[in-house]
């Protein structure tokens, strides 16, 4: 365990001037504090602040930092307070230590939606102050190398978190040493089998080829020295288990297969002798065509800079290297506790918090943006988790603004990455000056140029091509938008008539004072809620004008045929022949138009389907907007009593309609040979579409057919009864109404 002396001497090390009696007083106080507790491995509690408090100093983190690791499971797991906090080392080390005490009783690992939300709550507490991350980091390492005491239900759930959560949130923080230790450890206990086999592998490897990383080390560094460069750094390692087993899994690899199970780091003075390096070495030995990354001109969102190559190196060994600088090294082993180094005897801020011109800021900041644009958790934590785990590509807008992308995004991920609005009303694209389809998938260094319609809404399809939390986000908030306007629109509509019918007129402004009795937010939620038949028109009108009386006569339906469409003032209709001219109008001038119906439409057709020429009358049903159904529809007398959810409605197709409409037809013909092959033809003839078809049996000679077609009227439909009726093998033919 850490002596008290020995933590000071740790940080005098990078930070001569520091403050001792910080460390020291925050030392004795979780001594105190935690007292006899125990860990579950039997330990003194106390060792684990402590080892927290270690790996930060590895990380060179100021004395405010590393006080706050001694001292964040005090007010969970003690009888410290807040305010005793405040007293003895300041509200600011007193809101970090609560902050850290809020993360740890969230659970990450449960029920979508409420991880959404707890993700969130982490998201916030580290975007307000970025050593709480720093702090929970080291705190969930130091758990993780000491999981083994803990129950393998336990070792499992934690493991998951932190493979989910808490690594990638250490990738994207440019923190990759730590990144690779979390998810070795998280590995080990989600998938031991695996584990297990892949760590053997690696050792049998390293003891088969002991020696090479020395050998090659060696011979790298002496080339480079050779040629010119000052005290190049070479340092080799094998790939740790995790990422070897990832690779294997993704690429479908056998062990043997792997050929770059070795990584070389060359480290440099500075950025002129990256490049020379790259020359150097790429001029000494082959290079393997398509393994080259410049991450200096354009580096990672989380800071990472580096030059990646794969050569056929010394022993005709395939290995990777990567090319940087020291400080280039330092933010890839450090990544945002990097900013926090001394050097050159510079002094830092007074704090940590995070330089808001860094990318690993701009993504948390962005992240943390698309907490007030999700609709609901579930789509937060989608975003979140493919921001997190998506390797990138890079593209560019004309003007050379750079944009970092995961791989497999389209053109429509890259304009929502410029702005909403762009990707709104995107309809095309070119990639590199050639037109080019949205579904093409980008590759680093293209120019996208988005083209754009200012009448342009994002089909809800979109949602199956992005690849980006953002832009299906954004997609599915458009969309909802388009519908609720939809539903808004035939809401006002029907509300107008409603009102007009009682000699009142309706107004935007008569809702406001009544919201609260018809259990709305907002006036427009109020009118989108009758669109969608959820709300009354009546009780609107009654909640408006508590003082208006219902004066129309219910009529029941008679046997004869008689109808009652009480939505049309009190009128009764009887079950109409066909008429003289079958396009003749049965609504009135106040009905509302029909259209072909686009599948977002809130409007859809009874089951059995409805034509131009029929007579028709929409009903309002709950979440599905407006059914229409002939006036033949025998479905219709259900709704009898329900006058209010009767609607007006008539044709309104111009001369240039391209849309089928979908009418059920039933067949009794005769159970032989051809017959069905007769009626299709007869269908086919007419030019007419089947849409399905079903048959059965009802005697030994004949059998029943039920057939949707598809026909641009009741003129075209009329015709081909007529025609069926005319086949030999037909006895009856007729229009199915449900």
């Amino acid at each position: 365990m850490m002596r008290q002396y020995e933590l000071v001497e740790r940080v005098q090390k990078y930070k001569p001037d520091v403050n001792e009696a910080l460390l020291n007083k925050a030392y004795v106080y979780a001594m105190q504090k935690h007292g006899q507790q125990k860990r579950a491995s039997g330990d003194p509690y106390i060792s684990h602040p402590l080892e927290v408090a270690a790996i930060l100093t590895d990380m060179h983190l100021d004395e405010s930092t590393i006080a706050v690791a001694l001292l964040h499971d005090t007010i969970e797991d003690t009888t410290a307070t807040r305010a005793e906090i405040d007293e003895l080392f300041g509200e600011d080390i007193g809101a970090l230590v609560e902050g850290l005490t809020k993360i740890k009783k969230l659970d990450l690992v449960t029920k979508k939606a409420k991880q959404a939300e707890n993700l969130r709550k982490l998201l916030l507490a580290i975007s307000d102050d970025v050593r709480v991350l720093l702090v929970k980091l080291a705190d969930r390492l130091h758990n993780m190398r000491t999981l083994d005491h803990m129950s393998a239900e336990k070792r499992a759930r934690i493991s998951e978190e932190t493979m989910e959560i808490y690594a990638p949130l250490a990738g994207r923080m440019g923190m990759q040493d730590m990144r690779e230790e979390l998810e070795n450890l998280s590995f080990r206990h989600i998938n031991p089998e695996a584990f297990e086999t892949v760590t053997r592998r690696l050792e049998e490897l390293s003891t088969r080829n002991e020696g090479l990383i020395k050998k090659i080390e060696d011979e790298l560094g002496e080339l480079l020295k050779v040629k010119g460069l000052t005290d190049p750094v070479v340092k080799g390692r094998q790939k740790k288990p995790y990422s070897v087993f990832k690779k294997m899994q993704s690429k479908s690899l056998s062990f043997e297969q792997l050929s770059d199970v070795w990584g070389f780091r060359i480290i440099v003075e500075d950025i002129p002798a990256c490049y020379r390096a790259l020359g150097i070495v790429h001029t000494r030995w082959r290079v393997v065509p398509g393994r080259f990354k410049d991450y200096i001109s354009t580096p990672k969102q989380n800071d990472y800079q580096s030059i990646h190559t794969t050569i056929v190196g010394p022993s005709r060994q395939r290995i990777e290297l990567q090319i940087r600088t020291r400080w280039m090294h330092e933010i890839a082993e450090y990544g945002i506790a990097a900013h926090t180094l001394y050097k050159d005897g510079t002094e830092p801020a007074s704090d940590v918090k995070l330089s808001p011109g860094s990318n690993a800021y701009s993504w948390l900041r962005r992240t943390i943006e698309s907490l007030a644009e999700g609709d609901n958790p579930e789509e937060f934590l989608e975003h979140t988790k493919l921001e997190l785990f998506q390797d990138q590509v890079f593209c560019f807008t004309p003007k050379g603004q750079l944009i970092a992308l995961p791989r497999g995004a389209t053109p429509i991920d890259f304009a929502y990455a410029v702005h909403t609005n762009i990707g709104d009303t995107c309809v095309g694209a070119k990639i590199n000056g050639r037109i080019m389809p949205l579904v093409t998938r980008l590759s680093n260094g293209d120019e996208v140029e988005i083209v754009r319609s200012g009448i342009q809404v994002p089909p809800a399809a979109w949602e199956e091509i992005v690849v980006t939390g953002k832009a299906r986000s954004a997609i599915r908030r458009a969309t909802r938008a388009a519908i609720r306007k939809q539903y808004s629109g035939l809401g006002y509509r029907i509300l107008e008539r409603t009102f007009e019918r009682a000699g009142k007129s309706f107004t935007r402004d008569g809702l406001k004072p009544v919201l609260h009795r018809l259990g709305q937010k907002d006036v427009e939620d109020a009118i989108a809620s009758v669109g969608r038949g959820e709300l009354s028109s009546l009780d609107v009108l009654r909640a408006v004008h508590p003082d208006h009386q219902d004066e129309r006569v219910t009529v029941k339906p008679v046997d004869q045929g008689w109808f009652n469409m009480r939505s049309a003032a009190g009128m009764v209709f009887k079950l109409p022949e066909r008429p003289k001219d079958m396009f003749e109008e049965a609504a009135g001038p106040d009905a509302l138009p029909i259209r072909g119906l686009s599948g977002d439409a809130q409007v859809h057709f009874s089951a059995s389907g409805a034509v131009p020429g029929d007579r028709i009358v929409g009903i309002m049903e709950k979440d599905r907007g407006i059914t229409i159904y002939p006036i033949q529809s025998p479905s219709l007398q259900k709704f009898d009593e329900e006058s209010e959810r009767w609607i007006d409605v008539r044709w309104d197709l111009d001369e240039a309609n391209n849309t089928r409409f979908m009418a059920r037809i039933q067949i009794n013909a005769l159970n032989e040979p051809g017959t069905l092959a007769e009626i299709a033809q007869a269908i086919a003839t007419s030019d007419i579409n089947i849409r399905g078809l079903s048959m059965g049996r009802v005697a030994a000679d004949f059998s029943e057919f039920q057939i949707d077609v598809e026909v641009w009227d009741l003129r075209q439909l009329n015709h081909l009864l007529t025609q069926m009726r005319d086949l030999p093998t037909v006895s009856t033919v007729k229009r199915v109404f449900e």
